[in-house]
């Protein structure tokens, strides 16, 4: 036999070589369970919130998803927000501001206030004034005679505190005393300014109108004084 063909015999009848067989690939992962969608809040809820507060749109936004889209529970949020501003610039000195006036009834009703800020650029902002203006009308409806109830004169008040005793004549003692305080706080929201409720927005206070325009201004605000004059009234 040739020994070419002697080569090929022992080639065929060599045992082949087994060759290893590669892993089986991995199964795939299961897919992540989709998140929990949050409450959307739509864009008219945000614009009434704004048209309500008059926070800026993004901050009305992060508040309602805060809340899940609760409008009351935002508006409690934002003023608390407001009010934790205030307190922070509260210490801070106000000697700017603007001394505003305001003629009402063709003449039969007058204000004149001073509000204070903490620099002349805010003084002569357009919304700061806008806001003073808002007061002195404010003043002019609803008449209050002291801007916080820290300048009631005692007299007055032991002399409304007699009045009030009077009317609770047969009233459980241990009454007595809460329904004075609440007589007392009453009386101040009607004679007190910062107290009263806002001519054009009755559920928010001088005082929460205050807070929230320090917030958005980013100055400290000082309601210094007010006289209001009527045609005839005597002093």
């Amino acid at each position: 036999m040739p020994a070419s063909k002697k080569t090929a015999a022992k080639k065929a009848a060599a045992p082949k070589k087994e060759t290893a067989s590669s892993p089986a690939p991995a199964p795939a992962p299961a897919p992540a369970a989709p998140k929990a969608a949050e409450p959307g809040i739509s864009a008219a809820q945000v614009k009434e919130l704004r048209d309500k507060t008059g926070a800026p749109m993004m901050t009305c936004k992060t508040i309602l998803t805060e809340v899940g889209g609760d409008m009351e529970k935002a508006i409690t949020e934002l003023r608390k927000r407001d009010a934790k501003v205030a307190e922070k610039k509260a210490g801070r000195e106000a000697k700017e501001g603007v001394v505003a006036s305001y003629i009402h009834l063709e003449g039969r009703i007058g204000v004149l206030m001073e509000v204070n800020c903490e620099t002349d650029f805010v003084a002569k902002n357009n919304q700061f004034r806008d806001f003073v203006r808002e007061l002195t009308l404010h003043i002019a409806a609803a008449s209050p005679l002291y801007v916080r109830r820290e300048d009631v004169p005692a007299a007055l008040i032991e002399k409304e505190s007699e009045i009030f005793a009077e009317q609770m004549k047969g009233k459980p003692a241990a009454a007595m005393a809460k329904i004075l305080e609440g007589k007392l706080n009453k009386f101040y929201s009607t004679v007190c300014l910062l107290e009263q409720g806002f001519i054009k927005d009755p559920d928010q206070t001088i005082e929460q109108l205050l807070k929230k325009k320090i917030a958005e201004l980013g100055e400290n605000l000082v309601i210094r004084r007010f006289t209001r004059y009527a045609l005839g009234e005597e002093a």
